[in-house]
């Protein structure tokens, strides 16, 4: 339950501590005194969204925290858990937050920070606000399958039908993706396959143009450099050339040496002559060495006289097909590998296409099953319901009224994430009328009681253990807002009830009666909340009933009203 809620400069809330006591609580106070001030602090407790303009004015931040006692295998610590807070056996769950001036908010559970969503989700499972617009909600068919979801507890069967939707798109988009890629690859592969034959037919070569723009710079010049070792080469090859005067020289150099006689005179001119005939024989070795070269050179430059012309069509041919493809020519190997690749990977595709479909239909297959079996739970759950508010509208003074829950299968192409059909509530509120929407057929009275029947029948499961209703009994009076007070009462023995409330009738079903009240400090219009005692209560009742000028028979009829069991 709430057990105190304390507020800080939130609009005309300077400084409020109050306690709630378990049953039913009821909120009254004249229209403007800040009721819905209360609200929006609550709210603000529970991580719903912060403005700055709930700041007081002339003050930098508003703060707000609420106070719960909860067994601890609560929801609420499951979540904590779930989080990572420790909140280590705690005896209260105590939500704080904060609102600067500048907008910015801070989150706190049991004074740990916590993000804003983290305080929403634990704020969801300790207290509820049925706000007096949660009528026109049911107006609205989108709203219709959600609640009856809830009221079933088929949270976790919406959520994994949701994930199998999910896949089922995955899967759809992959094979329309698979399909686009092989159409596209099948739309170029002539393209590619006649690239690729062509390129098979080159067979280019990293490193071939290098190549052979070298081979045709030497084949331009090769026929000029083989006259020029042919010349060289007649020379030394003539019989009455350099070499033939070499080997005459050396002869006479031999014969004077071996006509030499001994003596010192002798070797004076021996010495001299030995090295001539040496270096003359060197000479000799090294012309043949040199002849033996050009003609190496000379066979080197007996180029075929087609050559020049093959270099040059071969080097034209790769140029031109790296033009054509875009690329360098150094880059029509890598090109043609990747053509090759491109090829498979559009033979490849036709199986991968397979694979996909049977994926696709795999998935919606299961997607098919899991809605089929969630929409049979709805539609038990939908008659379940429909008993269910039986029971409760009869309380509520609508006991010739009927609801019912429409289930309509949707066509494959209207399925999605929460499964193949729709719901929408019907009434009828007198006999003999026939079923219609809630918005035809219900008055503003008729649909904040239907309201009322449902959220009672919401509670009877493992809800929140506090709620708020906001004025739950709008456009209802006398007898009717008797019952409903009788409602909220009953419902308060499982769960604590507080009500925002302008009915009286309802109002004196209340445990704990809080008057709302603006009043004036320091020439300021502020807020305060005030537990009335019973005669306070009975004033306050008979200014509902009466308006400013309460009589004695306001008061006795305050009185009745307050001691009608």
């Amino acid at each position: 339950m709430l057990n105190a809620l304390n507020i800080r400069n939130v609009v005309l809330i300077d400084r409020l501590d109050i306690g709630f006591a378990p049953g039913l609580t009821a909120l009254t106070g004249e229209t403007g005194a800040g009721k819905s001030i209360i609200l929006d602090a609550l709210g603000l407790a529970l991580g719903m969204r912060g403005v700055k303009s709930l700041v007081r004015t002339g003050t930098d931040q508003a703060s707000v925290v609420a106070v719960f006692s909860l067994p601890h295998n609560h929801p609420a610590f499951m979540v904590l858990d779930e989080a990572g807070v420790d909140w280590d056996d705690a005896e209260d769950l105590v939500l704080r937050r904060t609102l600067g001036a500048d907008g910015r908010s801070r989150a706190f559970i049991n004074d740990q920070p916590v993000s804003a969503r983290l305080l929403q989700g634990v704020g969801s499972r300790v207290l509820e606000i049925h706000g007096q617009h949660d009528g026109q909600g049911l107006l609205n068919a989108a709203t219709h399958r959600p609640l009856l979801d809830e009221t079933a507890n088929l949270h976790d069967e919406v959520s994994a039908l949701g994930t199998l939707w999910r896949t089922f798109q995955d899967a759809r988009e992959h094979l329309e993706e698979v399909v686009a890629r092989r159409e596209n690859g099948e739309a170029e592969s002539e393209f590619v396959r006649a690239s690729l034959e062509e390129l098979n037919r080159l067979d280019p070569v990293e490193g071939e143009e290098e190549a052979l723009a070298d081979e045709r710079a030497f084949l331009m010049q090769a026929h000029k450099l083989a006259e020029k070792v042919e010349s060289a080469n007649a020379i030394l090859q003539d019989g009455s050339g350099l070499e033939a005067r070499l080997s005459s020289a050396l002869g006479s150099l031999e014969q004077a040496i071996s006509g030499l006689q001994g003596g010192d005179q002798s070797e004076a001119v021996k010495l001299p002559l030995e090295r001539s005939a040496s270096a003359l024989e060197r000479a000799l070795i090294e012309m043949g060495e040199a002849a033996s070269a050009l003609d190496d050179a000379g066979q080197a430059l007996n180029v075929e006289p087609d050559r020049m012309e093959r270099a040059e069509e071969r080097l034209f041919a790769l140029r031109a097909a790296a033009r054509k493809h875009g690329v360098n020519v150094d880059d029509l190997a890598d090109l043609r590998t990747q053509l090759t690749a491109q090829l498979q990977s559009v033979e490849n595709l036709a199986e991968e296409e397979q694979t996909a479909r049977a994926a696709l239909e795999t998935a919606k297959a299961r997607y098919d099953t899991a809605a089929k079996v969630l929409a049979g739970k709805r539609a038990k759950a939908g008659k379940r319901l429909e008993q269910a508010l039986a029971r409760e509208l009869a309380p509520l003074k609508m006991e010739k009224a009927r609801f019912a829950v429409r289930q309509t299968m949707l066509t494959p192409e209207r399925c999605g994430p929460g499964g193949c059909d729709q719901i929408h509530f019907e009434v009828s509120t007198n006999p003999g009328t026939p079923f219609g929407p809630l918005g035809a057929i219900a008055s503003g009275g008729e649909l904040s009681r239907f309201s009322l029947a449902l959220k009672a029948s919401l509670a009877s499961k493992d809800g929140p253990a506090a709620m708020i209703f906001d004025e739950i009994d709008q456009g209802v009076g006398g007898a009717v807002a008797d019952a409903v007070g009788r409602r909220l009462a009953d419902l308060s023995k499982g769960a604590q009830v507080l009500m925002v409330t302008h009915s009286p009738q309802v109002a004196a079903r209340a445990n704990t009666h809080i008057r709302v009240e603006k009043y004036e400090k320091n020439k300021a219009t502020l807020t305060r909340l005030r537990v009335l005692s019973e005669d306070e209560r009975t004033e306050e009742i008979a200014r509902m009933l009466a308006g400013a000028d309460v009589s004695d028979e306001a008061r006795a009829a305050a009185r009745a009203l307050l001691h009608n069991d």
